[in-house]
């Protein structure tokens, strides 16, 4: 009878931890609620500092039922953060009415971001681009008068905060941001937006500040972000969004160095080849980005998906937005890229005590014509010698940026051995953890 009464007693004490992971999920409390910030280095969640992998998924793109596997999957291949754009024309297809059921269950799709333990980056816009029909806007936005798109015109202009008010407004009601207890650690408002200023002339310029001091008046409590927006204004992080940031800078140097969209493929026309981007060069550009200094990395895209209905943008984009991601439009792990992939965050997040600790710019070393290491310690060393075996924190990584030859590098008194265009990581600055082209 003993044994029965601890049975059934574990049974209830299981059943009250399901109900409080199901109130939790409900109210959005996934963790102790955490200030975001940032400073030079990095972000900084709950006080730390943090190296992130983020993974792009687009919610209206996949099915509901898809988006726990999806998610799941991003966790198992090393993702600390998901990235989603928000698509104005589904969850507005009318005029002041809003549709937030089915694939634009955006709330849903944020707590099974925070339930995975993971964070989110939240690009509200509310231009995606994104290869999404009208850019994301909702076709009816037209046909207000006098309007002119993404410049400083009044109409405009109030349509585009009210949108933006209502998914901010949506979040902090559904308690997702991080100092709520929610995930939602970055949001970003416009999107690429230095790529056109230019030809609305002062009134791109007017419409850009504008839209920075909307947003930073909308209360999210976490940083704002604006990518390829080089004059972002001082309280905006300004982001990279290409095939490579290793060199990337951003404006100010009060602001981490963040990628956006890292493009690990590309999106395909009818009648072209199906865009492929090789997992060696996505590792190699990604290795280099934080050897480099760069902080956050997301992956655009992590999972493409589909193009739902006439949601595919141009005239010639295909209903496929597979993207060559590391997850295919199906759900299934697109091999070799993910698994590589994986054992590449795995090795940056054992630099990442070494990449924190350093206040300012790593140590660099010339170590051949076109081979170079940058090393994080938090203590003095000295390359040219063997390191002592009590040596503190400390990563190295060793690049070849030679596209055909392969080269041996000496440091630590050690000889290393890199193939061509390749980075190999040592987080304990003594044994290769991972070489990208391997």
């Amino acid at each position: 009878m003993l044994g029965l009464r601890f049975q059934v007693e574990g049974w209830v004490l299981m059943l009250v931890i399901m109900a409080v992971a199901q109130v939790a999920v409900i109210y959005g409390e996934f963790f102790e609620p955490f200030n975001v910030s940032y400073d030079h280095r990095a972000l900084i969640l709950g006080g730390q500092r943090r190296m992130l992998i983020s993974a792009g998924i687009h919610y209206p793109r996949a099915t509901p039922d898809m988006w726990p596997g999806l998610i799941a999957k991003n966790k198992e291949g090393g993702a600390d953060v998901i990235e989603t754009y928000v698509f104005w024309s589904g969850h507005e297809p009318s005029r002041g009415q809003y549709y937030f059921e089915e694939r634009y269950d955006i709330v849903k799709f944020v707590k099974l971001v925070g339930a995975n333990g993971l964070y989110l980056l939240l690009r509200i816009g509310p231009y995606a681009c994104a290869e999404w029909n009208f850019g994301g806007f909702p076709v009816w936005l037209r046909d207000v008068p006098g309007i002119e798109f993404r410049t400083d015109n009044a109409p405009f202009k109030d349509e585009m905060q009210r949108f933006a008010k209502k998914i901010v407004d949506l979040m902090k009601e559904e308690n997702l941001f991080s100092w709520q207890g929610g995930p939602i650690i970055l949001t970003q408002i416009e999107n690429e937006y230095g790529n056109v200023q230019g030809s609305y002339g002062q009134g791109g310029e007017r419409y850009m500040k504008w839209a920075a001091g909307m947003a930073l008046g909308l209360g999210a409590g976490v940083p704002w972000i604006m990518c390829r927006q080089t004059d972002a204004p001082e309280a905006i992080i300004n982001s990279c969004n290409a095939f490579y940031c290793d060199g990337f800078k951003p404006n100010s140097y009060r602001k981490p160095v963040i990628w956006t969209e890292d493009w690990n493929g590309w999106y395909a026309n009818w009648g072209d080849r199906l865009p492929h981007r090789p997992v060696e060069d996505n590792a190699f550009a990604i290795a280099r980005f934080f050897q480099r200094g760069g902080s956050f990395h997301n992956y655009y895209m992590y999972f493409g998906g589909t193009n739902f209905e006439r949601t595919a943008g141009g005239p010639l984009q295909i209903t496929s937005y597979n993207y060559d991601a590391p997850i295919d439009e199906f759900g299934i792990l697109n091999q070799p890229k993910w698994g590589h992939l994986k054992d590449l965050h795995k090795a940056i997040k054992l630099c990442e005590p070494a990449l924190v600790a350093v206040d300012d710019s790593p140590l660099y070393v010339k170590l051949g014509r076109r081979q170079e290491a940058h090393v994080y310690s938090s203590e003095q060393i000295d390359t040219n010698s063997t390191l002592p075996g009590n040596i503190g924190t400390c990563a190295a990584f060793l690049a070849n940026i030679d596209e055909h030859k392969s080269a041996s590098v000496k440091i630590f008194g050690k000889v290393y051995n890199l193939p061509p265009w390749s980075v190999s990581i040592l987080p304990d600055c003594k044994t290769v953890a991972f070489n990208t082209a391997k």
